[in-house]
């Protein structure tokens, strides 16, 4: 799957390009995802977004514009993510589930690559699922 992950902490790049192991196309960009760097995700499927970059309704439409089907937050809050337009957008949403949301750096960015891996093969990310679309309501019913 071709991803872009913006705003990424060098800890953070460390785990990512261990946990991905050359199995993901993913691009890393230092500097914050905004209107004028959003064109560097022209291409991917995925975005990756990390340090709770702000997703607005705009961003989103903006992102779907450019060919994004999913995105992965590192975090385990969703509200700097405008969900309800990603979902308005067909986008699918996954965030890492950890109770207690103090994940360490290394486990964040294996989960991000577990959610990039299920959506490769087309499957629902499971308890990672911040959908709101119909893998949310499936994973609703389990």
């Amino acid at each position: 799957m071709k991803a872009i992950a913006y705003n990424i902490k060098p800890d953070e790049k460390e785990w990512l390009v261990l946990a991905n192991y050359k199995k993901h196309d993913i691009t890393i960009i230092a500097n914050s995802l905004t209107i004028d760097t959003l064109s560097f995700a022209t291409g991917k499927e995925a975005l990756l977004v990390f340090n709770n970059d702000e997703l607005s309704k705009a961003m989103i439409l903006g992102l779907k514009a450019l060919g994004i089907k999913y995105i992965a937050t590192s975090s385990f809050q969703t509200d700097h993510l405008d969900l309800k337009a990603a979902g308005s957008a067909g986008i699918k949403v996954a965030n890492v589930p950890l109770a207690s949301g103090d994940a360490d750096a290394k486990q964040r960015m294996e989960q991000v690559i577990k959610n990039l891996d299920q959506w490769a093969a087309g499957k629902c990310v499971g308890s990672a699922c911040c959908c709101q679309n119909e893998c949310a309501t499936v994973k609703a019913l389990k």
